[in-house]
């Protein structure tokens, strides 16, 4: 017994030594843990910090404009142009850091190809750190077969934190010049960190990438290379200083800029306040086109065939939706990259039949498609096939070049006769009826159109057609995520011929009338060709409205590329300057198929009649607004944080490309080359350009078309109003504080007097 009680005494005595001692070391180890905690915090804060000047970059499957400076934009104008001359437009770089980038974009090459690299990146699944970790000991450009250099690449940290710490250290960077070096390691490589922005942090509304990456993973890559090819890297720094000092000195494009805005706003003011007109006679038909500067002129012109009513609005109609193609398996998101898609729409054929033949036929051609494609990227068939299709590619080749629209007609009849073009319907079943009634009455109320229905009301989405552009998706509708509008314009039409969409509606104080009939249609804008979907009617009477309309929306479109044409360099009637336009967009080696946005200066939120009777030479994005069924604002608070910000990217990216062409831009289109199916390079090491190319923005050389001036909005509101929607909206007072875009009020209860908001946010009368 007193064994026993002696053995448990001295068991107790143990534990507690060893939970002194446990004590001691913990207390030992605890500053220790929270040192390199702190410290991992202070790095990750040092990389987030260090992206912050990057802009995001889509790919050439949906090009989305953005402002290349978006990072400085919480800078006033002035200084972020300042800022980006520093970072972004130098156009040597020391040698060392060149060939840095040459070796970094080879890797990034391989990674992000999306399918045209014949062999494929081993081991990308793993990440890009991970896969290049491992594939960077057998690259004999990095290493120089140097025993030292291949044993540190092989005890690289699996962390790329840790290897970004390893490299600082390594290259003898100081404490306080890490967070500028890491920037530095981004913007002498801006485009393909502007591209892994997107991927980043731009993809959420996507499926899922296979190939994962991160802010690290990249900057750990950059230093890793640059520890190997460059020890005195630490000298970058003060590059970077000696550029800063000279750019101060420079003279800034502000002062040209602002003298150009004074000379287009001042005379459209005047303009504006001269034709509000407060009738509004029955309509023949009303359309609905998007916001883009594009559907102005179409408007007009449209206008002076007949009694139409237009309206502007954000051309995916409110809709934020993902579209499906059943057949293809094709999937897109189809709304604005501020927002995530709610929904997923299926498109089918409209019948059981139509949707056999065309799976069939959309079978067949895919398979000529693949199996050519198979020939021409293999490794030894692409010789063979030049010996079995040599006569017939250069007879193609030639038909294409001296007789374009012969040889695209003549495809398109082949293409048909293996897969018959067939009418898709949506399917709503993934929409619940509450947002049904919900997008139907916000689409309405967001352009004033609550009351006064024509028979025919019309949602016209847009995009465009070209032939070997690669900056094709730059011309689609951008509220669609950089495709064509169609389809949202579909789902709308839908919805509100729906019977019970129209009780409910009615109930909200929307009364549409038993006879007004609802149809989607899309304007192709390098065409002027406007396409009617499901407008098949029985009522006669109704059908000989759309087939009228049909007629007046064709010489719309004559009116319009007349304009155009002239635009172009090409002065002919209207039938001649249609063919032009038509022949523009289907010759494979024309540079430039239309202007785009181009010349883009204002975006005005006003009833139509405001503009109607002014020519506003397709310069302003035109949005329809009433402020007198907006009480409370929220519509108006939607355009100014939605559609608006969205121009205020597309007028920066012009901006910006047309000030400096290769630092903002894409350079020529006659130089570029295509990477990975995902971006533009100029020759085959260049960075990733993220711009638009100079034949979008220059007549020639050395004249350019678009003008660089700011966005400058133009709200037909009380003053009130919009002053309690900027203070409710930080990115409204950044914008404006900042001066990236300019605001004008014409105050309807004030005698239309115009108001510009100040920067301080105060506003002054314009006089």
């Amino acid at each position: 017994m007193l064994q026993q009680l002696l053995l448990t005494v001295r068991a107790i005595i143990m534990y507690e030594q060893h939970s002194m001692a446990t004590s001691h070391i913990k207390e030992k180890l605890n500053p220790l843990k929270d040192s390199q905690k702190n410290s991992s915090d202070n790095l990750n804060s040092l990389i987030k910090e260090s992206w912050e000047k990057i802009s995001p970059f889509w790919p050439l499957k949906n090009l989305i404009a953005v402002n290349p400076l978006q990072g400085l934009e919480d800078l006033p104008i002035e200084k972020a142009m300042l800022e980006g001359a520093v970072f972004f437009e130098q156009k040597e770089f020391p040698a060392s850091m060149s060939l840095i980038n040459r070796q970094t974009i080879k890797w990034l090459q391989a990674f992000f190809d999306e399918g045209q690299a014949t062999i494929g990146m081993p081991l990308r699944n793993n990440g890009l750190y991970q896969a290049w970790k491992r594939l960077a000991y057998f690259d004999t450009q990095l290493h120089g077969g140097d025993t030292h250099k291949k044993q540190w690449l092989l005890d690289l940290p699996t962390s790329p934190e840790s290897a970004i710490s390893a490299c600082l250290l390594k290259l003898n960077i100081p404490t306080e010049d890490q967070s500028l070096f890491l920037t530095l390691m981004l913007t002498t490589l801006p485009g393909w960190a502007a591209h892994i922005k997107y991927r980043i942090h731009w993809t959420e509304g996507e499926l899922l990438h296979p190939h994962a990456v991160s802010e690290a993973d990249y900057i750990a890559i950059r230093l890793i290379i640059t520890s190997l090819l460059w020890e005195e890297a630490a000298d970058l720094v003060e590059w970077h200083q000696k550029i800063q000092a000279r750019q101060v000195k420079k003279i800034s494009p502000i002062k040209a800029i602002q003298q150009s805005e004074s000379d287009y706003l001042a005379p459209l003011l005047n303009k504006l306040g001269l034709h509000k007109n407060n009738a509004q006679p029955v309509s023949e038909a009303q359309l609905i086109f998007c916001i883009d500067v594009r559907s102005e002129p179409f408007r007009r012109a449209l206008e002076s065939t007949g009694n139409y009513e237009t309206f502007g609005c954000a051309g995916f109609f409110g809709i934020p939706t993902r579209i499906n193609n059943t057949t293809t398996k094709e999937s897109y998101t189809s709304c604005p990259v501020l927002l995530q898609p709610k929904h997923t729409i299926n498109e089918s054929p409209c019948s059981s039949q139509a949707c056999t033949q065309d799976h069939k036929g959309y079978l067949q051609l895919n398979t000529v498609k693949a199996l050519y494609q198979a020939l021409k990227y293999n490794f030894t068939t692409p010789f063979g096939l030049v010996e079995l299709l040599g006569f017939t590619s250069g007879f193609w080749m030639a038909l294409r070049t001296l007789f374009p629209i012969l040889a695209i007609e003549f495809r398109r009849s082949i293409t048909h006769k293996i897969r018959p073009p067939i009418t898709v319907t949506p399917s709503l079943e993934n929409i619940d009826f509450t947002d049904q009634v919900t997008y139907a009455e916000s689409a309405l109320k967001a352009i004033g159109l609550t009351k006064k229905f024509a028979s025919l009301v019309i949602f016209c989405g847009h995009g465009s057609a070209t032939q070997n552009n690669a900056y094709a998706t730059a011309l689609d509708c951008g509220a669609c995520g950089g495709r064509h509008g169609a389809s949202n314009a579909r789902i709308l039409a839908k919805i509100l011929n729906t019977d019970t969409i129209r009780e409910s509606l009615n109930q909200r104080g929307i009364s549409i009338p038993k006879e007004t009939y609802f149809i989607a249609a899309e304007h192709n804008t390098t065409t002027d060709e406007v396409e009617m979907y499901a407008a098949d009617t029985q009522d006669i009477i109704l059908a000989k409205k759309v087939h009228k309309l049909k007629s007046d929306l064709t010489e719309a479109g004559r009116l319009n590329s007349s304009r155009r044409s002239k635009d172009m360099g090409f002065d002919g009637d209207e039938n001649k300057s249609a063919q032009h336009t038509k022949l523009r967009s289907i010759d494979w080696a024309q540079v430039r198929p239309e202007w785009g946005l181009a010349r883009n200066a204002s975006f005005i939120v006003a009833p139509r009649e405001i503009t109607k009777k002014i020519d506003l030479e397709g310069r302003a994005f035109l949005h329809s607004y009433d402020y007198l069924q907006d009480p409370d604002g929220a519509i108006l608070t939607t355009i100014l944080t939605a559609p608006m910000v969205v121009a205020q990217w597309i007028n920066t990216q012009y901006l910006f490309s047309t000030l400096d062409n290769v630092a903002y831009g894409s350079g020529s289109k006659i130089t570029k080359n295509i990477c990975g199916k995902i971006g533009i390079m100029q020759g085959n090491a260049s960075d990733l350009m993220s711009g638009l190319p100079l034949q979008s923005v220059y007549q020639t050389d050395t004249m350019a078309y678009h003008e660089p001036v700011r966005l400058m909005v133009i709200v037909y509101s009380t003053l009130g109003l919009i002053d309690e929607i900027i203070k409710k909206q930080s990115v409204l007072q950044k914008l404006f504080r900042n001066g990236w875009v300019l605001l004008t009020c014409i105050d309807p209860e004030n005698t239309h007097d115009h108001y510009c908001l100040n920067r301080d946010l105060t506003w002054k009368r314009h006089v």
